[in-house]
């Protein structure tokens, strides 16, 4: 059996977590935790429904696991895989000079992609704490790292990005 407010502590933990992870910013965090310590009905998936929480890896699974995407992906272009090929490289920069990218199919984006499975505004890129997370706006295809639809997660060099059909691969 459930203690009192214990539902309330898990989602305020979440939120925290993810406000730690450079999830969500700090006005996001205190306006979700409010709802949650002073709402009477509660929607969890709409407080924490949009964050995807990464677990960390250790430097040995990283430097691994890059290193068999790398081979693969040779693979895949000696034997001619189109789907290796097909992915678009997505330089991101990790030195904080830019804080924000709006990624989508109109000419005012940061990052336009053409592909008409692309929203016109479909992610946003934020930058903070030495990490970039990408946030789907709501698009119509959604957006999908490694492999899992996402609203809200952290990326990483390596990762497979999907916006709409568009294959992106961070770096």
């Amino acid at each position: 059996m459930l203690g009192a407010g214990s539902s309330r502590r898990q989602l305020a933990r979440k939120l925290t977590a993810a406000y730690a992870d450079g999830l969500i910013s700090e006005e996001t965090l205190a306006c979700r935790l409010d709802h949650v310590l002073r709402g009477r009905i509660i929607d969890p998936r709409g407080l924490v429904g949009d964050l995807d929480f990464r677990a960390s890896r250790s430097a040995l699974r990283t430097r691994l696991s890059s290193t068999v995407s790398n081979v693969l992906d040779h693979i895949g272009s000696m034997l001619g895989d189109e789907a290796a090929e097909a992915c678009t490289l997505l330089a991101l920069d990790w030195g904080g000079e830019r804080q924000e990218l709006l990624v989508g199919r109109h000419r005012g984006c940061d990052i336009v992609l053409s592909d008409l499975s692309v929203s016109r505004r479909h992610a946003r890129l934020i930058f903070r704490d030495g990490k970039w997370v990408v946030q789907d706006l709501d698009s119509t295809n959604g957006t999908i790292v490694n492999g899992r639809r996402v609203g809200r997660c952290e990326v990483r060099p390596g990762d497979r990005v999907f916006i709409g059909e568009e294959r992106l691969r961070i770096d």
